[in-house]
């Protein structure tokens, strides 16, 4: 075994047999290629990665190729969810060599750190246009050797490159928001849903801006292309319609065929989708299918504590989904014949198979609003589990837990089911036993052990989940954790020029400190600092969080300019600055029950409590409520009844 036997990270323990001489990121690699003269090999991937998986299998099990990596280079290996920090830097350097990213990331580089040749998957052998590993290896130790000035002129060009700043432009530009909508209208697939071609993401964020341009605006196309999408993801494959929940994404159009790894985060983030759209169309539908999510990610993907895990794999017995396909006798050798038959013509189970003459379940050609057949699908449940299991990826990450955790909180006020509010509270007392310590969050917790310190994107999502669980409760010490760890963020974070930095001024240095802006597979932490900060200004009213929000909304706005739709949450914070969502003030005459009337208001009110005063006094000596719209005030009221009147 190689060093990666004492990590606790999933993805660097797959490699821990390999006879590459691994090491994770550490101080030592770096001392140890100055002191033998070699390059470094960086590699970086995650465990669900089926890409990862294919490159490990072909050449760093292979004997040669792992020879050739021991002769020539230090190697090390990063997992890169619980390094995003150093993701994100090297992601940045492949993309400006190749033009794309992706994973497995391929670095080479300097003992300093510094990158001259980059790219993603190579094949061991060089083979239809590709460049293998084996002649990349041998051309870059050669060129080590022989010329190694132009290997260190590139990495010090591309160096420089990374830590160019672009001039500041300031001014918020609220036409970004019609401008975004109307390139959502021109990528959408008006057939199949979604936007653009294949490989079609869930991208939930885009569905929430839409919905809430639908609120705003009133602009029936917004709701109209959300709620489309939202039914063809769950009707195709995308969705697990046996054990429940979201795959990656669809290699097709028709949301047929999927990528099969399920993540935490879009499973969070379309949690949320649904149950927002629930709220607004109150369709049964959306809040089954919000439902039917979260009981996956309950029964599958928490940990004892109350913590979620991170991701489960695509592959099963080496083959990518085929613990998710079923035969027609599978079915009825479950079921029995009529009921089988009858399950087999529901989810499109066909003799030939629906795709390459395998099946996968979908609801694409039948009614999805049919619930006569889920009797069945715990019986098929267990079944799929016996014929093979699924590998899991076992760590907790803060950044995709607060997400988890914001969606149960939505998903509670959208349906009333206090086991999902216990669920989101066991998940942040999870995080504030393990990944918290005072001001101070980590990234990642496994075995006992926890990761490095907290990424922008851990503060910004914890906080949205506590800005949510005090939404649903409250409970005045939500608010106030979240108030600490915003405070946090603008002191060790925040860039004088504009925007938040990835990681903070006391963590590990590299050799840049990106910004990250751009709303990808999950909102940036930029865009959901913009979102935190105007809700905590509008429920605060304290000028440093809206001088803050001004000051981030101007920075990203600036970002957003060159394409306005891979900036979904931001718009979304931008258009709730612009026109604010209903806030409600409670004021008690004593103690206040307050699940009723929280529940009964919308899940996107910004709601408060205050204790009697000059600013809000009771009147008529009882419970008062008021109520604000837009950036009106209306009269108090003290009956629920009145105030659900005034809301509508």
């Amino acid at each position: 075994m190689n060093r990666l036997q004492y990590e606790t990270s999933p993805y660097l323990l797959q490699h821990k047999d390999n006879p590459v001489d691994w090491y994770p990121w550490c101080r030592e690699a770096f001392e140890r290629a100055k002191a033998e003269d070699k390059p470094v090999f960086l590699s970086i991937g995650y465990s669900t990665c089926h890409w990862c998986h294919v490159l490990a299998h072909e050449s760093f099990e292979d004997p040669e190729i792992s020879g050739l990596l021991n002769r020539y280079f230090i190697s090390i290996k990063v997992d890169r969810e619980e390094r995003p920090d150093i993701d994100s830097v090297y992601m940045a350097v492949c993309q400006a060599f190749t033009g794309s990213g992706g994973w497995p990331t391929s670095i080479f580089m300097t003992a300093e750190q510094k990158p001259f040749f980059a790219g993603t998957y190579f094949p061991k052998t060089s083979r239809g246009g590709m460049l293998g590993m084996r002649e990349l290896l041998l051309a870059i130790g050669e060129k080590w050797e022989h010329d190694r000035g132009s290997l260190l002129l590139q990495a010090d060009e591309v160096t420089t490159e990374l830590n160019k700043r672009s001039a500041p432009v300031s001014g918020t530009d609220s036409e970004l928001i019609h401008t975004a909508i109307a390139l959502y209208k021109r990528l959408y697939d008006k057939e199949y849903g979604g936007f653009g071609t294949a490989p079609k993401f869930p991208a939930a964020h885009n569905l929430l801006f839409l919905l809430s341009c639908f609120e705003r605006y009133h602009d029936t196309d917004c709701l109209r292309m959300t709620e489309h999408t939202l039914l063809q993801m769950y009707r195709g494959g995308l969705f697990d319609h046996i054990g429940y929940g979201f795959c990656r994404y669809s290699t097709d159009n028709r949301f047929l065929v999927p990528h099969f790894e399920k993540m935490l985060y879009d499973n969070a983030l379309l949690t949320e989708a649904y149950s927002r759209a629930y709220a607004i169309t109150k369709k049964p539908l959306y809040r089954k299918i919000a439902e039917k999510t979260a009981a996956y990610l309950l029964r599958e993907m928490t940990s004892p504590e109350g913590g979620f895990y991170s991701a489960q794999d695509a592959d099963s017995e080496g083959e990518e989904g085929k613990y998710y396909l079923f035969a027609p006798e599978e079915i009825t050798s479950v079921l029995g014949s009529r009921e089988g038959e009858d399950f087999c013509r529901h989810f499109d189970i066909r003799e030939a198979g629906n795709f390459e003459g395998e099946n996968i379940p979908n609801l694409l050609h039948s009614d999805p609003g049919d619930s006569s057949f889920d009797v069945f699908l715990p019986l098929l449940e267990r079944y799929r589990k016996q014929r093979r299991s699924l590998p899991l990826d076992d760590k907790i990450l803060t950044a995709w837990n607060g997400l988890m955790t914001a969606a149960l909180c939505t998903l509670y006020l959208v349906s009333g089911k206090e086991s999902y509010l216990e669920a989101a509270r066991r998940a942040d007392a999870f995080v504030q036993k393990h990944l918290c310590e005072k001001d101070t969050l980590f990234v990642s917790f496994r075995e006992g052990k926890r990761g490095v310190a907290g990424l922008l994107d851990d503060y910004a999502s914890c906080i949205f989940s506590l800005l949510k669980l005090y939404r649903a409760t409250l409970n005045e010490e939500y608010a106030q954790r979240a108030r600490c760890l915003c405070d946090k963020v603008l002191s060790e974070f925040e860039d004088a020029s504009g925007g938040f930095y990835l990681y903070g001024e006391g963590s590990e240095r590299l050799i840049s400190r990106p910004k990250e802006t751009y709303d990808g597979a999950v909102p940036s932490g930029n865009s959901l600092m913009a979102y935190n900060l105007v809700r905590l200004a509008q429920m605060t009213g304290e000028e440093r969080y809206q001088a803050a929000a001004r000051r981030q909304l101007d920075f990203l706005s600036a970002e957003a300019l060159s394409y306005p739709p891979g900036y979904a949450l931001f718009l979304t914070a931008l258009s709730e600055y612009e026109e604010p969502p209903v806030k409600v003030i409670a004021v008690p005459d004593g103690q206040l029950d307050c699940r009723e009337w929280l529940l009964a208001v919308p899940p996107e009110a910004v709601v408060v409590l205050r204790q009697s005063g000059e600013e809000y006094p009771l009147q008529n000596g009882k419970t008062t409520y008021y109520v604000c719209r837009g950036h009106r005030c209306l009269p108090p009221v003290n009956d629920l009844q009145e105030l659900l009147h005034s809301l509508d």
